[in-house]
């Protein structure tokens, strides 16, 4: 049978993982904790399961077309892409963050979100942002970027945007204030739904999640 692979993203919510990863039992190779690793796969001390470290919205791709088998993603990527080859069985509770809208501090100064009928944000979440403006009866125009969002309202390329936001003090370096919360965001389990009926490897180890979650919580 081919290695069970676990995508995990990188940055903030790796760290978070790792010990939650290691309660389930599973514990990367000594490369994965080198920064200067260049190495995208690794092993870990369980023979048939390795790790994958790919960008968070890359992870929901990877799982979703079944090159991997688990990953652990946002919910606000899941929210974003929508794949219906996705199973989230389990919150892990950490990479806690909220999507939210932002806007210069100038700009918030005079302004009331109940009002808006049109906006302009700049923002990596095209349809989550456009869904949740038109529930609310409000046309988004969506430009797409997928990084250096807080750029945008100072150079004109849009008014507001709409990201991540977990201490706020980015948003605060670049003059900008949160001005309404679109949703709050943890990381999840996601499961390859085929993978979940085909390889009997992947049920106890969705329990096995499940455990060491249930553990950090307890303690």
């Amino acid at each position: 049978m081919k290695p069970l692979i676990i995508a995990v993203p990188k940055g903030r919510i790796l760290s978070e993982a790792l010990p939650l990863l290691a309660a389930a039992g599973i514990r990367p190779e000594a490369a994965f904790a080198d920064e200067d690793s260049r190495a995208l796969r690794f092993a870990t001390d369980v023979p048939q399961i390795e790790l994958i470290r790919v960008r968070a919205f890359d992870v929901a791709t990877f799982v979703a077309h079944g090159a991997a088998q688990l990953g652990v993603v946002g919910s606000d990527v899941l929210a974003e892409f929508d794949y219906s080859e996705l199973y989230a069985p389990v919150d892990l509770g950490i990479g806690h963050c909220r999507l939210s809208v932002a806007e210069p501090v100038a700009m918030a100064e005079r302004d009331d979100p109940r009002g808006w009928s049109h906006v302009r944000v700049a923002t990596k979440y095209p349809h989550v942002t456009a869904a949740h403006f038109a529930r609310r009866g409000v046309q988004a125009e969506c430009v797409k970027l997928n990084g250096a969002m807080e750029l945008a309202p100072t150079l004109g390329l849009a008014p507001r945007i709409v990201d991540l936001v977990s201490s706020g003090r980015t948003l605060k370096e670049n003059g900008l204030v949160e001005v309404e919360r679109i949703m709050d965001v943890t990381s999840r389990l996601v499961v390859n739904r085929a993978a979940m009926k085909t390889r009997p490897d992947v049920v106890p180890l969705v329990e096995a999640f499940r455990r060491a979650v249930a553990g950090a919580i307890a303690a």
